[in-house]
């Protein structure tokens, strides 16, 4: 029978009382590495795992305000949609990307300094217009969200107006973005080198009009080591201390020929790490990229400040930079997140960084499983970025940001669906076979932003 309520129209109103019917299934605490058989058709909480199959999740207004079984039906007021037999997430979160480098992803080079010069830094010289800025973020916010990805930690250029055009172009579709302007006043071309005031000026101003700013947030945000001197370093730390709710982000270790750079340049720090310690920028809201080449100290470290790592596996492959060890960082009190790194990683799709993470794992023996590494983009994501009060589950009170998929597209991936016995084996092979293709559609603070082609609308049986 159908229930009152029922439209089968495409997207409920903005604003509006909806619901949504599906599988869903996100995560209470940190699921750890160890696959459970969990029946398909039989809901849990064990391990930090929650699925609901064919619930209703509801929303009202920005918020989600209820999840029911199917077998009840939602009041009246909230319009129905059936996506029953689908799987529902919270949307993901990519907690290492760079705005300017969409038009460089796939592009041939070397290792990543010379790749830096050759592709980045004349595709991010270009931000310095504030039209190529504004044309650039609407792009970019619009291919994540094609991709599930409703929340990111996001490199903008050293232009102040790249940092402006991404809040502006993300406060208009209702996302999270945490982003600050990219400091370097060393070691890099004419139009993207700043000085020490002049960054001080604009980052204390981006962080008066952003921060806080309905859903945006700023990190104080280093290039990496080498393009920034002792006295723009000691800057950001400054800053970290004058708005301690601030974020910090960089890169750490990717290569071993960047990190004998790093020796070179600052012969007094103990590791690349330190320095970064050194200036203070270590704390709570700081996500490290890459961390491929640490040693024990490091990770130490990096566990007594609380920061946090941002594994990005597909760009570690592309560029050949080395294999981060997850479970080494993490059995020293690190937490891990994933990024996509594009435009090093080669796809937005963190469904695609999931499977690569996997690969990368794979290879020091550790098999990653898919409850982790979905943990790790949502629910993991949002606690490196202090957000998990408001984004990473599908918990009442939270934000209405998630994503609807099918489980499996194309002929073997469907195959493969088929014959999935337990819940972990189904979501596996998600992960493993999937990708953006999967998505039917993308909802940010209740609003749909992306919607597939072919959203399956039917009317439950």
């Amino acid at each position: 029978m159908t229930p009152t309520g029922f439209t089968p129209s495409p997207a409920p109103a903005q604003g509006a009382r909806w619901a949504v019917c599906a599988d869903l299934l996100d995560f209470t605490a940190d699921p750890g590495w160890q696959a459970h058989a969990v029946p398909l058709r039989q809901a849990t909480t064990s391990e930090g795992v929650r699925w609901r199959p064919a619930h209703w999740l509801m929303v009202e207004g920005e918020c989600i305000v209820g999840v029911m079984p199917s077998s009840s039906t939602p009041p009246e007021s909230f319009e129905c949609f059936d996506r029953r037999g689908l799987l529902l997430t919270p949307g993901l979160i990519d907690t290492h990307v760079h705005l300017p480098q969409l038009g460089v992803v796939a592009s041939h080079g070397t290792g990543l300094l010379d790749w830096l010069e050759t592709y980045t830094f004349p595709a991010e010289q270009a931000f310095a217009s504030p039209a190529v800025a504004e044309q650039g973020a609407a792009v970019f916010l619009d291919a994540l969200l094609a991709h599930g990805t409703t929340s990111a930690m996001v490199f903008p250029t050293v232009h102040a107006t790249s940092v402006e055009a991404l809040f502006s172009a993300a406060s208009r579709r209702g996302m999270a973005i945490t982003a600050g302007k990219c400091l370097m006043d060393r070691h890099a071309p004419d139009g993207l080198r700043d000085d020490v005031l002049e960054a001080d000026r604009q980052c204390r101003a981006l962080i008066a009009r952003w921060h806080g700013h309905g859903r945006q947030r700023h990190a104080v945000t280093v290039r990496f080591a080498p393009t920034s001197s002792e006295a723009q370093l000691a800057m950001a730390g400054r800053l970290l201390r004058d708005h301690p709710d601030v974020l910090f982000q960089t890169h750490l270790a990717e290569t071993q020929d960047e990190v004998a750079w790093v020796r070179r340049l600052f012969p007094s720090a103990r590791s690349y790490l330190d320095v970064y310690a050194q200036h203070g920028l270590l704390r709570e809201g700081a996500v490290l990229a890459h961390a491929i080449w640490l040693n024990d100290a490091d990770r130490r470290a990096l566990a007594e400040s609380g920061a946090s790592v941002s594994h990005c596996p597909s760009s570690n492959l592309f560029l050949g930079s080395g294999a981060m060890p997850w479970r080494s960082l993490e059995a020293a009190g690190v937490g891990v997140s994933l990024g996509s790194d594009v435009g090093g990683g080669t796809s937005l799709s963190m469904v695609r960084t999931m499977a690569d993470a996997a690969r990368v794992q794979a290879s020091f023996g550790d098999r990653l499983t898919a409850y982790k590494a979905l943990h790790a983009v949502t629910l993991g994501a949002a606690q490196a970025l202090k957000a998990e009060a408001q984004v990473g589950s599908l918990s009442v009170g939270l934000r209405a940001d998630f994503c609807v998929w099918h489980w499996a597209q194309g002929p073997v991936a469907t195959l493969r669906d088929g014959l999935a016995q337990h819940l972990h084996e189904r979501l596996f092979a998600w992960m493993m076979l999937g990708d953006e293709r999967n998505l039917v559609q993308a909802v940010v603070s209740g609003v749909v932003r992306h919607q597939a082609p072919d959203p399956l609308l039917r009317g439950p049986a």
